[in-house]
């Protein structure tokens, strides 16, 4: 089972967050070779933060050596060499890891992309999500793969392809 939770900051509009991100981490995971996490006797468990571009921006820097907000963070629990192991746990519960998005980036790039934020935050969980499943776009190779991946799960959720022609123009 798939549990997603999520912590709402003032400024973001006004959505149903918990469905969106619910859908989201749910299509990620069910476009990728852990599928059966859906269906598990384990809860897998994913917590989603949108918060203020300053919050990001003091996260990335702490933890990314980036002075600067980006758009998404993603903070994986599990190793990703562990994942294919963790329905054996002792409780029944696998936090996976959280995933932190900056409320004006996002605004900002769903503007200059032409989408709504909602859509756009979709595509950041689903990204975020892809990297607590051990995903990664540090060469062309990965961030091919990563890339099919994400607009693979958009498409279920009848979101358009975010990369269009330029492939690998990241997020």
């Amino acid at each position: 089972m798939i549990d997603v939770a999520v912590l709402h900051d003032t400024g973001w509009p006004d959505t149903d967050w918990e469905m969106l991100a619910q859908r989201a981490v749910s299509a990620a995971i069910a476009h990728s070779p852990f599928a059966a996490f859906a269906t598990d006797a384990a809860t897998y468990e994913v917590a989603v933060k949108l918060t203020s571009d300053e919050e990001v921006h003091e996260l990335n820097r702490a933890y990314r050596d980036k002075d600067k907000p980006t758009n998404v963070l993603s903070f994986p629990m599990v190793q990703a060499d562990l994942l294919e192991s963790t329905a054996n746990t002792d409780d029944g519960e696998i936090l996976l890891g959280d995933i932190v998005l900056a409320e004006g980036v996002c605004a900002a790039e769903a503007a200059d992309r032409g989408i709504s934020i909602a859509d756009h935050a979709a595509h950041l969980i689903i990204h975020g999500t892809f990297h607590l499943l051990g995903y990664d776009h540090m060469d062309d190779n990965e961030a091919e793969v990563m890339e099919a991946l994400e607009v693979a799960a958009l498409a279920s959720l009848g979101l358009s392809d975010p990369y269009g022609d330029n492939i690998l123009s990241g997020v």
